[in-house]
């Protein structure tokens, strides 16, 4: 009996890239069949295009099509883990809609898979048509997330990447709402090996990853996954009070002192609001997700 993969698909007004998706999809449906199983569990996160009538043609015409159509937009880390939630293979895969990860890689990850690793995850060794900037913000981040944490986070990766049946279970069994995948999945353990590929640059259509949205990944990757934040601005506190003093005893700079001294206690305020507001969020137990609409479940 074969075994069994769903490949989840977040998707977010992608109607540009749906078409050519779906075709290099079956074409490795096609390719891997005569392994495994394969069926498609696309997220519809509140598109407000015609992504939502292009997946419900496909999952009409194809039963191996899954679609879940969530009732608003509550944004890609959730829609992935939404995707999760509603898959029971043997092995799932996570990929965006935009082709800049390319499906075909999926075979090479199960090949590790089938070599013992738990998580095989795509590593960019290059990143076409992405500005400077994205690329150099992208290095930086990951660097200073590994300098901020205990567990070491692979560089240069996104979502992308396959999973084994326990890997997912133990993700799934996370339930906070400020979600990091990447990070997550790295928490939870297991073996994990990186699978090397060139990221092509979007298909078709613009980014939705603003800057505004990468840095609330940024932020979102940093508070769920350290608490060194508090600790810096302890750090901070403890050396400016002690250089405060110096400057009261010398009588040098004293307004100049106090102001910083200030400006220093506000910021330590809301990083540790961050995290109030993170413990408020939670305690609400609100669900991470509502769905609209299921086909092919």
């Amino acid at each position: 009996m074969r075994k069994t993969l769903d490949i989840v698909i977040p998707v977010y007004n992608e109607a540009d890239c749906i078409d050519e998706l779906f075709k290099r999809l079956l074409m490795l449906r096609t390719k891997m069949q005569n392994e495994l199983e394969v069926k498609f569990i696309f997220v519809n996160d509140g598109s407000s295009d015609k992504s939502e009538n292009m997946l419900e043609e496909y999952s009409n015409k194809y039963p191996f099509a899954r679609l879940i159509n969530f009732s608003r937009n509550f944004g890609h880390e959730i829609a992935v883990i939404a995707g999760l939630d509603n898959s029971n293979a043997d092995y799932t895969a996570i990929i965006d809609a935009d082709l800049q990860d390319p499906p075909e890689v999926i075979e090479e990850m199960y090949k590790k898979i089938k070599e013992g690793w738990q998580i095989a995850y795509g590593k960019r060794t290059k990143r076409k048509a992405e500005s400077f900037f994205k690329k150099f913000t992208a290095f930086a981040f990951y660097r200073l997330l590994n300098s901020l944490c205990s567990a070491e986070f692979p560089t240069d990766t996104g979502n992308f990447r396959l999973i084994t049946a326990d890997v997912r279970n133990a993700i799934t069994s996370l339930r906070e709402h400020k979600r990091f995948f990447r990070g997550m999945s790295v928490w939870v353990g297991f073996k994990s090996v990186p699978v090397y590929y060139d990221r092509e640059g979007r298909f078709a259509g613009q980014t939705h990853y603003t800057l505004k949205s990468m840095i609330k990944l940024a932020l979102n990757g940093i508070y769920e996954m350290s608490t060194a934040p508090i600790t810096l601005i302890n750090l901070l506190g403890t050396i400016l009070f002690l250089a405060s003093l110096v400057l009261l005893i010398t009588k040098n700079y004293i307004i100049g002192s106090i102001g910083f001294v200030g400006s220093l206690q506000i910021f330590a305020i809301g990083v540790i609001g961050s995290y109030i507001t993170r413990i408020y969020e939670e305690s609400r137990n609100r669900p991470l997700y509502i769905i609209d609409k299921k086909f092919n479940f």
